[in-house]
């Protein structure tokens, strides 16, 4: 019996340690710039304790920030940004020019063989004429809309905010990611601790996904090759 007891408690042990190979497999198949925050959780620097004399409270207890409102400020606060991107460019570009170009040369006297040589009309005479036209449009239109949790990974020492988000979303097998880094001023966080994207300074908004749709959207690899080595 207690051998049986001993085998059971190994069978669980064992699978408690198991860990989702096929999901991290799947994490570990996205770009590069989707895996940049992989890390574990953050821990939160020791608050510096302020040399207040003559004050009965210190400002790192909880009592000293009872009428402070909930805004991130501190690493590990957490606060959500709400992505909304667009950006939209066209740029026109036309060129032509033109060139053409005449000579003609003669002989004026040569040891008395001139005369010979008047009844030739032109005895070297070039012309040329080039051209070329060119015209290109381009168009770009992009939008993005999300919203993102994202954790105050740094204080800078004018108040200002790092922080880093990644959201991912997996329906089917087909992993959706976004991941997000910059700065903010604690002055552009909204009274609901949310701020827009067009306020983060340094911004770095990733967008990318992995899976059968994502494999989809692309050329296979032999049609990737031929279009890189093909010429013409």
């Amino acid at each position: 019996m207690q051998r049986l007891c001993g085998a059971g408690l190994l069978v669980l042990l064992t699978a408690g340690c198991a860990t989702l190979e096929g999901y991290r497999d799947d994490v570990e198949g996205l770009p590069r710039e989707a895996r940049i925050l992989r890390g574990g959780p953050l821990t939160p620097e020791p608050a510096r304790e302020e040399t207040t004399p003559g004050s009965l409270w210190r400002s790192a207890t909880p009592v000293a920030r009872l009428f402070q409102d909930t805004k991130a400020r501190n690493v590990g606060d957490i606060l959500t940004i709400t992505i909304v991107e667009s950006a939209s460019a066209r740029k026109n570009a036309t060129t032509e020019t033109s060139r053409e170009t005449s000579n003609t040369a003669g002989i004026s006297s040569l040891l008395g063989f001139e005369r010979l040589l008047r009844r030739q009309s032109g005895l070297v005479g070039a012309t040329g004429n080039s051209s070329f036209e060119g015209e290109g449009t381009t168009t770009r239109s992009e939008s993005l809309t999300a919203t993102v949790s994202a954790r105050v990974t740094r204080v800078l020492d004018n108040g200002n905010l790092m922080i880093e988000g990644r959201r991912e979303i997996r329906v089917n097998n087909e992993n959706q990611v976004i991941v997000l880094t910059g700065i903010v001023r604690p002055e552009d966080i909204q009274r609901n601790n949310t701020v827009l994207s067009n306020f983060i300074a340094d911004a770095r908004i990733v967008y990318t996904g992995s899976g059968v749709v994502s494999d989809r959207q692309r050329p296979g690899w032999l049609a990737r090759i031929l279009d890189f080595v093909w010429p013409f």
